[in-house]
């Protein structure tokens, strides 16, 4: 009954475009027909939200087996924002997961019409990416870059190039532009019923006038969901509503906080030119007018991001469906004026309407997708920030995936719901901060740009007194961070205002950082850091941590552990350090932005163990990492005790008087790879802890110093960090024992992963590069996403860089694969393997001949060596 019903919906085909109202017939004949059918009571997946994302999860679920699933939808089907979108598929993305996910729905797109037998519209128009200045086409260039090696054709252009291809567009002030020749258009809306369509005929129920009004929730897991019409037992919950996911969120038993905010989106659409632009005409993206422009029935369809959006829906829900909002012709102005300059032709051509629909956006321009880590089997997909078109195929595919394995088949942690806290969901944060996205969907964006909303939510308790010592600030998690130091006789308003892709104004500063860490002492303040403590009344807390982490931890008390978290297939969830203070307490502290991930994590766990207290994340305690060769002299003078090694060996941790401050819990560790200490002091310590009287045994030797800096000194030395661990790299992908223990005689989450590894071999290693042609000062500099190439053949991406102050030239870090020439299936990837390759890097279309060796690498930097005389012949050594 319900496959008809749902073909009584999709079976008359449309001509005109899916943003445009349906019949009243039909409307009615729908809604007699879902008040007519009661609602299951029972199913194993609800997922609420009929537009493209509700209906691509219902499909790919479908296609994997899984059958007892039900689609809610208070509206019609595809009547949210997908009734609106401007139908623009696109793959270029600045960030690999959303190339993938572009690409993969483009190619289902373009088979669905076959599949279903429902037209969508597809067109394969191509889409031209124009460049106005340098800047704008090197962003373009390693955008290209990143494209190709993935397989999706593009190529830069010339502006005669431009004209060509497109005869209205006026090129006289572009300097090239990006052709990405796959790209097309659709109807979002007769994509989002096809899959509906394919869906239903798998076996998936879809009701239509139905709300939910609150997810059920029982122990932290969703056990239902409440409707206007009943209830429905579910072991799984997504959440796929859209302008409609915040409020649904927090109406939960156990409120789900789901970060997004909706901002009016305006676009115009034209009659048809007097010669009506072909179907095949490429979509034009003019990032820097602030436009974007599609053939529209022969026509123009032409919208933007402008410089001052309208947020709404502050104040609460909005509307059951989405209507056309009302126009505001001088807010669009600037945006049609930059139209008009593009294509003077138009100027005489008649408007038919200016549509102005709702549009959310995120706090990190990402979209939202994955479990809630609060309450398990809640699944959220939202927050598309207007490419719900092109991320939809992708993003249903990897979230079904995810519901089904356990996990998706991409690392897609840049995307994760758990990356935000409940500091991003404040309302006035989520209204300020869309005002900025908004129009930063077009602005350039250079390496380490920062958002200038919001911030400040986060500060450690030396924040003033950084702050009057010059710190320039970035945001990590709402956590305010050091990334340099501005001296007294810099220019700062020059240094903020500076971008490029090339030779940052800042080098010179954390030069003098990284020198200061090398000769003499310097404190940095990484308040940031994730700690937790676990205790119990007996050896619970050891057997439970033996579990959960990959490295032995029943070590003597005051050693410290690193370790991995990892997953089943032996990847990594996290990297931490972990400390016994005594044989039933343990100090768990983790580098990174997972913090609510590691706490739910060890929650779920450890609860279930009576006798064990997981205390909460806390930012309070001030840790300050204190590095340098003259660490040991300005601690011990602190502390009136010996702090040498053979007093004070590495990676021991006690507590001790520092200054006249008790208590404080030092650590023989960094997280630099240079020697030092980390020093953990209670917040109402701090004044004791850091100035006046460190100031007065210290003098001068104390310099307060960067996360710039740390990046510098790391990248050199700690691989298991940051960019460069995910869920899919494992230990042995770093070195032989690198966070894990096979020995340790306990089983452990991924244990078996790793053994199969170990045996057949891993499929990729992290590998160091030099650069070794490179030109500091004139050349282009690497930041991240760089392809890898080996022997002339793609091999894999840079995942991290920094340049080196000691090895005075550029690092970079990267996972290389093996990749057979004959079938392009990955092979084992062996030390022989990386060492006998002659390597490259890709900048912006530019290859750099680069030195290659396999992490760990500490051997090379136990001297200083200047770049004149270093010998890299070494690095093709075993």
């Amino acid at each position: 009954v319900m496959f008809y019903r749902l073909l009584s919906i999709v079976g008359r085909q449309r001509a005109s475009p899916g943003w445009q109202n349906w019949s009243s017939a039909r409307n009615s004949a729908s809604a007699a027909e879902a008040r007519s059918m009661a609602l299951p009571t029972q199913a194993q997946v609800v997922i609420c939200g009929g537009g493209i994302m509700g209906t691509s999860v219902a499909y790919h679920l479908s296609k994997m087996g899984w059958k007892d699933i039900v689609l809610l939808e208070q509206g019609r089907l595809a009547a949210g924002s997908t009734r609106f979108c401007a139908g623009i598929l696109s793959t270029a993305r600045h960030l690999t997961i959303e190339q993938k996910m572009a690409d993969y729905s483009n190619k289902l797109y373009h088979q669905l019409e076959q599949e279903t037998g429902i037209q969508t519209g597809y067109t394969r128009t191509g889409s031209i990416f124009l460049a106005q200045t340098q800047d704008r086409l090197i962003s373009l260039k390693r955008i290209n870059s990143r494209l190709n090696v993935i397989g999706i054709p593009s190529e830069i252009i010339s502006p005669k190039k431009v004209a060509e291809l497109h005869h209205l567009l006026n090129v006289h002030d572009l300097v090239g532009a990006m052709h990405v020749p796959e790209d097309a258009v659709v109807s979002s809306a007769d994509v989002a019923l096809a899959l509906a369509s394919a869906a239903s005929q798998n076996g998936v129920q879809i009701y239509d006038r139905t709300s939910v009004l609150h997810v059920m929730v029982k122990k932290g897991q969703v056990t239902g969901v409440e409707t206007d019409k009943g209830q429905i037992e579910c072991q799984y919950f997504v959440n796929c509503a859209g302008q409609w996911a915040y409020e649904l969120g927090l109406s939960n038993e156990e409120p789900v906080s789901i970060p997004l905010h909706a901002c009016e989106h305006f676009y115009l659409l034209t009659r048809p030119l007097e010669t009506p632009l072909q179907s095949s005409t490429p979509t034009i993206v003019d990032a820097d007018g602030r436009i974007y422009i599609r053939n529209w029935q022969g026509g123009i369809l032409s919208g933007g991001f402008e410089k001052n959006p309208k947020p709404i829906f502050t104040e609460g829900k909005n509307q059951l469906e989405i209507q056309n909002l009302q126009e505001d012709w001088d807010h669009f102005e600037p945006l049609l004026s930059s139209l008009l300059r593009r294509m003077p032709e138009l100027e005489t051509l008649e408007i038919m309407k200016l549509v102005n629909c709702p549009e959310t956006f995120t706090p990190d321009m990402r979209c939202i997708m994955g479990e809630s880590p609060a309450v398990q089997g809640y699944f959220v997909l939202a927050g598309m920030n207007s490419a719900g078109l092109s991320f939809g195929g992708g993003a249903g595919k990897y979230l079904a995936e995810w519901m089904v394995h356990g996990y998706p088949s991409e690392n897609v942690w840049e995307l994760d719901l758990k990356r935000f806290g409940a500091l991003q969901s404040s309302r006035t944060f989520l209204r300020h901060r869309v005002m900025e996205v908004m129009p930063l969907m077009y602005d350039l964006k250079v390496p380490r740009w920062d958002f200038q909303t919001g911030r400040q939510l986060r500060t450690s308790p030396l924040y003033d007194r950084l702050d009057a010592q010059g710190a320039r600030w970035m945001e990590k998690h709402g956590f305010e961070r050091p990334k340099y130091f501005v001296p007294p006789d810099k220019d700062l308003l020059a240094l903020e205002q500076s971008k490029t892709f090339y030779k940052p104004d800042w080098f010179d500063i954390v030069e003098s950082e990284v020198k200061c860490c090398k000769e003499a002492v310097c404190v940095i303040d990484m308040s940031s850091f994730t700690k937790f403590e676990i205790t119990s009344t007996g050896d619970q807390a050891l057997e439970v941590l033996q579990y959960l982490f990959s490295n032995d931890l029943d070590v003597p008390v005051g050693h410290i552990v690193h370790t991995g978290m990892l997953n089943e297939g032996g990847g990594y969830e996290n990297d931490c350090s972990i400390a016994r203070l005594n044989k039933r307490s343990f100090f768990v502290f983790f580098f990174g932005d997972k913090v609510l991930f590691c706490f739910f994590f060890l929650f779920f766990f450890l609860e279930k163990r009576d006798g064990v207290l997981l205390s909460r994340p806390g930012w309070s305690a001030l840790a300050l990492n204190l590095i340098g060769p003259r660490a040991v002299d300005v601690l011990s003078e602190l502390s009136y005790a010996p702090m040498t090694p053979d007093h004070f060996p590495s990676l021991f941790c006690k507590e001790m008087s520092v200054g006249y401050a008790n208590g404080i819990r030092v650590m023989s560790m960094t997280h630099t790879g240079e020697p030092g200490f980390m020093l953990y002091i209670p917040i109402e310590m701090k004044s004791h802890s850091y100035a006046p009287g460190w100031s007065a045994v210290v003098q001068s030797r104390l310099t307060a110093t960067s996360d710039f800096e740390v990046g510098s000194l790391s990248v050199t030395q700690v691989g298991v960090q940051g960019r460069n661990v995910g869920s899919l790299q494992c230990p042995l992908m770093f070195s032989k024992d690198s966070f894990a223990t096979l020995a340790k005689g306990m089983d452990f989450i991924g244990r078996d992963a790793l053994l199969l590894q170990k045996q057949n071999g891993v499929y990729k290693r992290l590998t160091m590069f030099i650069l070794d042609d490179h030109d500091t000062d004139l050349d282009l500099w690497p930041w991240w996403g760089e392809p890898i190439y080996r022997n002339g053949q793609y091999v894999g991406k840079t995942t991290s860089s920094a340049y080196s102050y000691s090895l005075e030239r550029h690092v970079c870090l990267g996972f290389v694969h093996n990749f057979s020439e004959d079938t392009g299936e990955e092979q084992v990837v062996t030390a022989d393997f990386i060492n006998r390759g002659e390597y490259e890097i890709d900048i912006a279309g530019y290859r750099f001949q680069a030195k290659a060796k396999l992490y760990p690498v500490a051997s090379l930097f136990t001297q200083k060596r200047r770049k004149d005389d270093m010998e890299l012949s070494d690095l093709h050594g075993k």
